[in-house]
């Protein structure tokens, strides 16, 4: 729960505005909208230069403000036009406000300018001020969280200002790292790794009460790294603790001074010993070493805290158990390294190994980097003359400077299946001091340290072809390559013939080389040197002949594809080949091509040699000189004695007899003591293969895991490639767009300076013309009212003379007459109107009658059709019926069809009756027709009845269905010989 002291006003003040357009019936408002919260000012006038005074606050703890700076949650403040008459908002601009530059202490206001302004002629601006304030709602507690410890060198701006609180590891998924700070300060890449090595005496946190599951119980290690929970492998045997070095590394995104307040606040790390979910006990590590004050060392190297650790039981001082002694205190060894991203690594047995002969003083115990893998390795121990009955390997904290030589160059002991050159460059091959003078009798011992590969270098002759010399060449091809471990020559072998235009394949062309080196070594090597293969012409009456040199250049099979198969244990192995054609090159000082050579080179990497000791013979070596026998001289006899044969004495006899005793105890000596040795050895050696199985398991999942991780960096390599040849090709676009910018900037920038000049000159040339027209129009304006004055007076002059005139002309009598004839005009135009009106009544009863006669002409029409579709069917029965009773009685058929017959007879008259009645009826309509427009003759002249007529006759006669022949127009044909021979006795 976040206590009250953490609450915080995130306070905006918004002020005042200026360039403004005024607007006299509207207002404006600022809305600001943070976290889905929206708040707002109150409506102030439209004008130029608005005053709005207002604060608008919004809650938040620490906590949630650091989440939305992380995130960069902006404040957005929209400006709105409001006509309180239609209550209509109006968006004029938006202001995006940064929640970073908000601060506890007070700033000064800072003026905006509204983006998207919708006045595009005025540059609309708001001040405005962003601050963080306590919530003085809620009683602060006495409690004050210190500051950030103080730093070192240069502090980047801001830095003082941030709460140590706000300083938390957040995970970012994306980029696969952890972020401590904020994100304008994390400039730098860092890795943070936990290495959990060793434990010892750790049945000391099993107390005699606790009970153990009854199957054979798991413990392993816990810690908790940046919030990620880290268990390393479980192991069974607390006694011996059997378990491999694990390194757990995560990847951190800060700057130097953020990240040591950060290991300030965290300053320490607990680590527990479990056993299913219950703690047997915990140590922690201080974390406040790996940053010190005022310390640089991590800019170079890796900063470590490591050492061995005290696991103290949970709650020792509940249950009161006694102090457990130093000597026998359960232990865990840890390694805490903090290192700049891309800083490589120095191995921690490198750094101890500096310092040996502290180590052999102090016998401090060394820890091994988890990438070697050996803190559990073979120990060299000084073997005595006479060793105990039952021997027992020294323990870790018996451990002298030997165990560090053993360390530094145990990876793995055994054998290699390929044979491994003894040739080995002098830098890799290194000489590990002898423990013991039973072990200088074998020879010298050199070991091939484990950081050298196990390479495979194999070269195919393959052919030889286009021979430009004149003669045929019996040849054999030599070559050698010392780095490979032999300078003995490689030869092809018998002599092939090649002559012109043929291609001849060498017999015997293959050979392979098994050596040890490393990587960077052999890299150079085939760079510096190349593979010179000499041509010899081989002929029986004369000495061998060099033609031609041919030059391999060996570093051309670096740069192929890689390809991965298994080597013969399983392991990961990788093999490059490549294939070409290179000239002979004639060796008597001329550069003339000879012939060429195909030739295949493969390398294969079988990965880290495991170690192996190899035991040179010395021939100045020997084995130790044996004890001598003493040897008792006898006393001179006295001269009075007689003397007798001194082996016959019997001081003689008896010093004989105890030389061979003496022998024969050596004797006995020296068998029960090869017998211990022997069965010492045989301890050791089965010791040795033990940890020899465990070594190799753990070297063969390392390599794996090193395979895939040299994949992932050479991904990550070409990645990188393709993203710096982006960056430089796109920042040489932007150099040469802002050189384009910068360019077009001084153009426009000319450009504009002439326009403004010529500007100006058209300015002052426009105004001397605008006052020369002013001029101007002042002396016409003078002389037009002048001339408007006279014209005024002629008008006045003008108009008393048309008044006279106009009372003269009154009084005659042509006006009179005028205003009758005005009448007469107007009573025309009246009947003229009348007429045509009747006119086109006229013409709209002649064009109904036109469609009545079209449509009674379409009904004949329809009904003949129906009659004659009715008689058509009729027969078309009739023939069906005589054909149903033709079979049928003679007399019964002939009296049917009469029947039928004079059914159908009176059915046609009755049909003939029915068209001779509708005939009738039409004429009948017509002929009424007529009448009526005899009627209307009488009423108008002969000549328009004439003409009315003709038109008449001529429309049913264009409709089609009547023809001359027709009652009708036979009597408008009459009709009209009436009316002219009427016209013709009038004339």
């Amino acid at each position: 729960m976040v206590s009250k002291s953490d609450q915080l006003l995130i306070v905006v003040s918004i002020l005042e505005g200026r360039h403004f357009p005024k607007r006299p019936k509207h207002m404006l408002v600022v809305e600001a909208k943070f976290d889905g919260e929206q708040l707002a000012t109150d409506p102030v006038d439209h004008t130029d230069q608005p005053e709005f005074a207002t604060e608008l606050a919004w809650e938040i703890d620490r906590k949630a403000l650091h989440q939305h700076r992380l995130q960069r949650t902006p404040i957005k403040l929209q400006c709105f036009a409001l006509d309180p008459i239609s209550s209509a908002k109006e968006t004029i601009g938006y202001i995006v406000l940064d929640l970073r530059t908000a601060q506890e202490t007070k700033q000064a206001p800072k003026w905006y300018q509204l983006l998207s302004n919708k006045y595009t002629k005025f540059k609309a601006e708001i001040q405005i001020s962003i601050a963080l304030e306590t919530d003085t709602k809620a009683p602060v507690d006495s409690f004050k969280a210190k500051g950030a410890p103080p730093r070192d060198g240069k502090v980047p701006a801001g830095l003082s200002g941030l709460d140590p609180k706000d300083i938390v590891a957040v995970l970012n998924e994306e980029g696969g790292y952890h972020q401590i700070g904020p994100v304008d300060y994390c400039t730098d890449s860092f890795v943070l790794s936990v290495t959990i090595a060793f434990a010892t005496q750790l049945e000391q946190l099993i107390p005699c009460t606790m009970k153990l599951p009854e199957r054979q119980p798991e413990f392993f290690f816990y810690y908790s790294l940046l919030g990620n929970d880290v268990t390393n492998e479980p192991f069974n045997d607390l006694i011996n603790p059997n378990f491999e070095p694990e390194r757990a590394s995560v990847r951190i995104r800060s700057s130097i001074e953020i990240l040591r307040v950060y290991l300030a606040l965290q300053s320490k790390l607990q680590i527990h010993l479990c056993c299913g979910d219950q703690s047997l006990g915990s140590t922690e590590v201080p974390l406040t070493g790996l940053l010190k004050k005022g310390s640089t060392e991590i800019n170079q190297r890796p900063v470590t805290v490591e050492g061995a650790f005290i696991l103290e039981p949970p709650n020792r001082a509940k249950q009161k158990l006694a102090p457990i002694p130093v000597e026998l205190a359960p232990t865990v060894g840890v390694s805490v390294a903090l290192q700049r991203e891309g800083v490589d690594a120095q191995s921690l047995i490198d750094l101890k190994t500096q310092n040996e002969h502290e180590l052999q003083h102090s016998k401090k115990r060394v820890l091994t980097p988890i990438k070697e893998k050996t803190l559990s390795g073979p120990e060299s121990p000084s073997v005595s003359p006479v060793p105990p009955q039952n021997p027992s390997p020294p323990t870790k904290d018996d451990a002298t400077g030997s165990e560090v030589e053993s360390l530094q160059y145990d990876k793995d002991t055994k054998p290699n299946t390929k044979a491994v050159s003894s040739s080995v460059p002098p830098s890799v091959a290194q000489p590990v001091p002898a423990s013991h003078a039973s072990e200088t009798a074998s020879g010298q011992k050199i070991a091939v340290p484990a950081t050298s590969h196990h390479f495979c270098f194999s070269i195919d002759l393959r052919s030889i072809h286009d021979l430009e010399v004149g003669f045929p060449v019996n040849c054999i091809l030599r070559y050698s390559y010392p780095f490979f471990g032999s300078a003995a020559p490689i030869m092809t072998n018998p002599p092939v013939e090649v002559r012109k235009n043929m291609e001849v394949f060498l017999p015997q062309s293959y050979c392979a080389f098994d050596f040890a080196t490393l990587p960077h070594q052999l890299q150079d090597t085939f760079l510096r040197i190349p593979l010179l293969v000499e041509l010899w012409h081989k002929d029986k009456m004369s000495k061998d002949l060099l033609l031609g040199i041919a030059r391999i250049q060996l570093s051309n099979v670096l740069s192929s594809e890689k390809t991965r198969f298994l080597g013969s244990s399983g392991e990961q192995c990788w093999r490059q080949s490549y294939s070409e054609s290179v000239p002979f090159i004639a060796a008597q000082g001329s550069n003339n091509r000879i012939m060429d050579l195909s030739y295949t080179v493969t390398l294969e990497d079988y990965g880290l040699v495991k170690m192996r000791e190899i035991f040179v013979s010395d021939s100045s070596q020997g084995l130790p000189a044996v004890q001598q026998k003493p040897s008792s001289v006898p006393p001179a006899p006295c001269p009075s004695e007689v003397q007798t044969e001194p082996r016959e004495t019997l001081e003689y006899k008896a010093a004989l007899e105890l030389e061979m005793w003496k022998e024969m105890q050596e004797d006995i000596f020296e068998n029960q003591l090869k017998q211990k040795e022997l069965a010492h050895m045989q301890a050791l050696a089965e010791e040795w293969k033990k940890r020899d199985r465990e070594r190799e398991s753990l070297v063969k999942k390392k390599v794996a895991e090193y395979t895939v991780l040299e994949g992932k960096l050479q991904k990550t390599l070409i990645d990188l490639e393709k993203r710096e040849q982006q960056l430089i090709l796109a920042e040489s676009e932007v150099q040469r767009e802002r050189k384009e910018l910068k360019l077009e900037r001084e153009r426009n920038l000319l450009e504009l300076q002439d326009s403004i000049r010529r500007a100006k000159e058209d300015c002052v040339h426009q105004v001397e013309l605008e006052r020369l027209k002013m001029r101007q129009l002042e002396d016409d304006k003078v002389r037009l009212q002048q001339q408007l004055s006279d014209a005024e007076n002629k008008y006045k002059i003008l108009e008393k003379e048309f008044l006279q005139f106009k009372d003269q002309q009154s009084n005659k009598p042509e006006i009179r007459l005028q205003s009758e004839i005005n009448l007469l005009t107007l009573e025309k135009v009246e009947l003229e109107r009348k007429l045509e009106s009747a006119t086109k009544s006229k013409l709209h009863y002649k064009q109904q009658w036109g469609r009545a006669l079209k449509e009674l002409a379409r009904l004949k029409q329809r009904e003949q059709e129906s009659q004659m579709a009715r008689l058509k069917k009729q027969q078309e029965e009739l023939e069906q019926m005589r054909l149903r009773y033709l079979a049928a009685e003679e007399k019964d058929t002939v009296k049917t069809e009469r029947q039928e017959l004079l059914d159908i007879r009176n059915e046609l008259n009755r049909l003939r009756q029915q068209e001779q009645k509708q005939y009738q009826d039409s004429r009948e309509i017509a002929s009424g027709k007529m009448d009526s427009l005899r009627g209307n003759a009488l009423e108008e002249g002969l000549d328009d009845y004439l003409t009315r007529l003709i038109e008449e006759r001529d429309t049913l006669m264009r409709t089609g269905v009547y023809n001359h022949e027709d009652r009708i127009i036979s009597e408008l044909d009459r009709q009209i010989r009436e009316v002219l021979a009427k016209n013709n006795a009038s004339n």
